[in-house]
């Protein structure tokens, strides 16, 4: 529990001291006196029970402990910069615009519970939401058309200058209308038997695909259709008897209403991790960052659901 002694002019006070690693200038950007300074840092160090920096000839040095601290220190005036950043935009009547790229995997699943929460954090934002393929989408957010993309990671040469926040993992699932003949006797050797709809050449999860194949001996399937369009192979993979190889979270709806069956594989060898994507040298937003937000409550929300 936090010692309620500890108060925000002693953490601003601290970090300001680190920065400039002078108690006079540090004074000087906080518009206080330096006996004012040294006594809050007095206080501080009285409250945390250890010395946390140490005057020398060339400045102010911090302790192995004053180290510790002021990475935390840190965080928290960050944190609560982006909580006031937040309550400024949530006020703002104009709209905060906000281009988000989403895979398949979680354009069906994920968006639309995410939408609605992010919603309720920003209503006064304006979302625009971008689906496709994972080099498409990249490229988008490369040229600064997107500012996130939220999807399975991909290649690694797709994911040059992109930065990757991991959110949870995701498995491949080979998916057949009820009724299939397969149903009845599920084996991975006579998928080659009926149409197959597969990840075409640039989908993040063909490598994960080819490589769960080759591992099981299966090769090539003659009577194939590559798309990543949701749309067509809901419909399609209802009204035929193909095969649709695809990430469990496109189909996720399908299969828990009954619409899809997911064939009884092991198909962990595919699983792959999901996340966010953003450029690294594009400057953090508080619509973004409530974005991300959004994100992290609906995961929260399933997790608590399924335990």
């Amino acid at each position: 529990m936090i010692d309620r002694r500890i108060k925000f002019r002693h953490i601003q006070c601290f970090v300001e001291i680190a920065r400039e690693r002078s108690l006079k200038t540090a004074a000087e950007k906080l518009f206080l006196t330096q006996p004012a300074m040294s006594k809050t840092l007095k206080e501080l160090e009285e409250i945390v029970g250890t010395t946390l920096m140490r005057r020398s000839r060339s400045g102010v040095d911090l302790t192995r402990p004053g180290e510790v601290f002021l990475h935390f220190a840190r965080m928290s005036i960050a944190s609560l910069q982006q909580g006031l950043d937040g309550i400024e935009l949530e006020g703002r009547r104009q709209k905060d615009k906000l281009s988000v790229g989403a895979l398949p995997s979680v354009a069906a699943h994920l968006m639309p519970l995410v939408v609605t929460e992010f919603a309720r954090l920003a209503p006064n934002a304006l979302l625009r939401i971008l689906d496709g393929p994972h080099g498409y989408l990249t490229e988008r957010l490369r040229v600064g058309e997107l500012d996130l993309v939220i999807g399975r990671i991909g290649p690694s040469d797709t994911m040059q200058g992109i930065s990757f926040t991991q959110l949870y993992d995701e498995q491949v699932v080979f998916v057949v209308r009820p009724g299939h003949p397969l149903l009845s006797d599920p084996d991975l050797r006579r998928v080659a038997d009926w149409p197959v709809i597969y990840p075409p050449a640039g989908a993040a999860i063909r490598p994960l695909v080819e490589q769960f194949l080759i591992a099981n001996g299966v090769g090539e399937f003659p009577n194939r259709l590559e798309t990543v369009s949701g749309a067509f192979g809901r419909v399609h993979t209802r009204q035929s008897d193909c095969v649709w190889i695809i990430s469990r979270g496109v189909v996720a709806n399908e299969i828990a209403e009954g619409r899809l069956v997911a064939l009884p594989f092991r198909t962990e060898l595919t699983q792959g991790p999901v996340g966010l994507m953003t450029r690294p040298d594009h400057p953090e937003t508080p619509v973004r960052q409530l974005f991300a937000l959004a994100v992290t409550n609906v995961l929260a929300g399933k997790s608590a659901h399924m335990t």
